[in-house]
């Protein structure tokens, strides 16, 4: 599943990788499976029906070449249909998704026959608006890319596909191998979400390292797309914009870290903060010698870290206005209500003590009952604070 609370999607791109061998095609699957990631895709071209003649005779003088001409250099990697069969069953035997982006519309019907979990549209399709509305009427998922696109053609593409097809998502993608971070407009993913927001939107680099993607999906991306490779060095121009097989590993521990820590959007206090909210949690406490009947004012409290625990200090002002009901030392020490000759002194007697000889002491439940400053019988309003915080409940009767 893509798009909603699931985690997010990750597609290891082998693409022609493989270096046209099958068994390296196979290490590749098998390693996209031992990294995390959740497919393994290729690419196929039916090349007839991709290039025409003069695209596939021209002379290829690459130091990536493997043949004369860009059709020998493409014959040499593409796999036929039964190739593709063997290397489907094998990804099924050790439990991984495959797939691959047809590159032409034959490639398509190929790969609806194969019964693929989803069709991947490529960026140089993906304003293909024929082969869209085709690909899109098989009815299977698609996921498509953006690059070389603007908003406006994506807004066609979205419309198109809309009208056959509801299971489809895109791909924030810049088509440049490797593509530096000013280039990669992670933003455009925001964008999408705004512009499209029935569909789950993801990202496809073509960046070096990790940390680019791992942003992606803190920014909401529900699936990504990476290159993948078994050796940077090898002949092929993806190879230097892949990830070798540490770097996949590194990229799918990050997002599944990052999922964990996007958490939930409630705010509230956490079990785990407890510990450190008993240690350094503050508290109002009185500054100075509050004598009984007096309306309490801002500049005689304070907040400090204190014990016993009491009022939190975004209670304060709800203090304010208020009249004591007996007599609050000065703060400083944990209020005890002992005295300096080390009299203990029951709060009912607490109107008795003397300013100057006693030490600190909170506001707190069963500590202080206020009266209003213009009601006998306004009190505070009842507040439950959870996760361990104290519980409020002032009289609305003066003790």
């Amino acid at each position: 599943m893509i798009g909603g609370d699931h985690p997010c999607f990750i597609i290891a791109e082998i693409g022609q990788n493989h270096q046209g061998d099958i068994e390296i095609a196979k290490k590749m699957i098998r390693m996209a499976k031992e990294c995390g990631a959740d497919c393994a895709k290729l690419q196929k071209s039916e090349l007839e029906c991709r290039f025409n003649k003069q695209a596939l005779e021209r002379p290829y003088n690459s130091e990536h070449s493997w043949g004369a001409t860009y059709g020998d250099h493409k014959r040499h990697l593409e796999f036929s249909h039964e190739q593709y069969r063997e290397l489907q069953k094998y990804a099924q035997e050790i439990g991984i998704f495959f797939t691959a982006s047809g590159m032409d519309e034959m490639a398509v019907e190929f790969l609806h026959k194969l019964n693929v979990p989803f069709f991947k549209v490529a960026s140089a399709d993906s304003n293909n608006l024929p082969y869209l509305e085709k690909t899109a009427k098989n009815g299977r998922p698609m996921v498509i890319s953006s690059g070389m696109q603007s908003m406006e053609t994506m807004r066609r593409v979205y419309k198109t596909v809309k009208a056959h097809n509801s299971k489809f998502c895109f791909l924030q993608c810049t088509s440049c191998y490797p593509l530096k971070p000013e280039e990669v407009n992670l933003s455009v993913i925001l964008e999408f979400q705004k512009e499209f927001p029935d569909i789950p939107i993801g990202y496809s680099g073509h960046e070096t390292g990790i940390p680019i993607t791992v942003a992606a999906v803190a920014m909401g991306a529900k699936v990504v797309e990476r290159h993948v490779t078994l050796d940077k060095s090898w002949k092929g121009s993806d190879h230097k914009a892949s990830l070798e097989p540490k770097e996949l590993a590194e990229l799918v521990q990050a997002i599944r870290t990052v999922e964990k820590a996007m958490g939930s959007p409630v705010k509230n206090m956490l079990p785990c903060e407890m510990s450190c909210y008993s240690k350094l949690g503050k508290f109002v406490v009185a500054k100075v010698a509050i004598p009984k009947g007096t309306t309490i004012t801002l500049d005689m409290l304070t907040v400090k870290v204190a014990e016993p625990k009491g009022i939190p200090p975004e209670e304060i002002y709800s203090l304010v206005g208020k009249k004591t009901a007996w007599g609050i030392c000065v703060a400083g020490m944990p209020g005890s209500w002992k005295d300096r000759e080390g009299t203990n002194t029951s709060p009912g007697t607490r109107e008795g003590n003397r300013p100057g000889s006693q030490v600190g002491h909170t506001f707190g439940p069963g500590k202080l009952h206020l009266v209003g400053a213009h009601s006998h019988h306004q009190g505070l309003p009842r507040r439950s604070q959870s996760h361990g915080r104290q519980h409020f409940r002032h009289n609305r009767e003066c003790c």
